[in-house]
């Protein structure tokens, strides 16, 4: 996280998602966030789907642990999400749509 986001506080998440995105300027790191987000879907719906309800204690691991591989060898800083964990995940799921739709390089 860079040193001026120490100092800010975000009133919305209109305000936050600038901020979300100039964190995940690697284009690395924004893939890792978009293969993790995918794979989360494919958990959820498959332990869903199947009522293999325990698979669902892997949805943050998997999430998380591609966006923070990102965040710390590619994109070299801290993830938003210790300090702005909502806005993070919404973050990460308004992003996820932004690359799918292309508006944001894949």
């Amino acid at each position: 996280m860079t040193e001026q986001a120490n100092e800010q506080r975000f009133e919305s998440f209109k305000e936050f998602y600038p901020f979300y995105l100039q964190e995940h300027a690697n284009k690395v790191c924004r893939r890792l966030h978009v293969v993790g987000s995918t794979l989360v879907l494919v958990v959820l719906f498959a332990a869903v789907l199947s009522s293999q309800f325990i698979w669902l204690w892997a949805l943050p691991v998997i999430g998380y642990g591609f966006a923070w591989v990102g965040h710390f060898f590619f994109e070299k800083n801290k993830p938003a999400t210790f300090k702005y964990p909502l806005y993070s995940l919404l973050g990460d799921w308004v992003m996820y749509k932004d690359v799918l739709t292309g508006k944001i390089p894949w």
